[in-house]
């Protein structure tokens, strides 16, 4: 197993790094990024490249007011896709904007990044987003390669403790991601008016007619809807709720 790096960003940030190449390593690879306890979980999938700025504003507020506050308020380690788009920007930035402490773990597929400092950065990859602490680079050189090493990784860091995957908005890699929680029989918030796939998984859960792929992860029994336009407070006891009723073993 190879050991853990640091990355250094332009605006001074730093993060620690690890390349995993194997499932049967990747506990190994958490400890050697200083992960030596169990953490309640956050998986944060959905839009990335797709969301133009008018819908980034527009969920801002949802980053800032909610997910942030109660990632640090739970102490609880939020793990995404960890690329500088969409809502993994959004949850980068509101890390940094609200002095949050919370551990931001992005994982990654090796042949869709440019690494900091890169001096020829390959055609067709993203950069890495520069408020994450923490990623984990894993096989893969197309967009969804690295969906079930994040389920993997969330579920390795939770180590039993609760675990909650919030979608808002999301393209074709969130239908993969959304499918690999329900296969780790992890509970999924679906923020409804946030757009694309969030919005038709939203409908299937109010019985609207959907697509085949929607209809069979609704009736997983795993789905929860809350509406974008939903106070603060709402949203936020929603997904609060779901991580302590999954500590009860509900």
């Amino acid at each position: 197993m190879k050991k853990a790096f640091e990355l250094t960003f332009s605006n001074g940030s730093t993060a620690r790094a690890i390349q995993v190449d194997r499932e049967a390593d990747l506990s190994a690879a958490l400890h050697e990024l200083e992960f030596h306890r169990s953490f309640r979980t956050l998986v944060l999938v959905g839009g990335a490249g797709g969301l133009g700025k008018a819908e980034l504003d527009s969920l801002r507020p949802l980053f800032i007011e909610v997910l942030a506050p109660l990632a640090a308020t739970l102490g609880a380690a939020v793990v995404d896709g960890g690329t500088d788009a969409g809502v993994m920007r959004l949850m980068g930035q509101a890390r940094a904007e609200t002095n949050a402490t919370f551990a931001l773990v992005g994982v990654v597929a090796i042949g869709m990044v440019t690494l900091p400092d890169t001096q020829l950065p390959a055609l067709d990859t993203a950069l890495l987003e520069s408020h994450h602490t923490h990623f984990v680079l894993v096989p893969g050189s197309q967009w969804g390669d690295e969906s079930p090493w994040l389920s993997r990784v969330a579920g390795t860091l939770a180590q039993g403790a609760p675990s909650v995957t919030v979608l808002v908005n999301g393209g074709k890699t969130a239908w993969q991601d959304v499918l690999q929680s329900v296969k780790a029989r992890r509970p999924v918030i679906v923020v409804g008016g946030s757009g694309r796939t969030a919005d038709l998984l939203a409908g299937a859960l109010r019985g609207e007619i959907a697509d085949e792929r929607a209809r069979e992860l609704s009736a997983s029994g795993l789905l929860r809807a809350v509406d974008l336009k939903a106070s603060a407070d709402t949203l936020t006891r929603t997904i609060e709720q779901s991580l302590l009723l999954n500590d009860l073993g509900a």
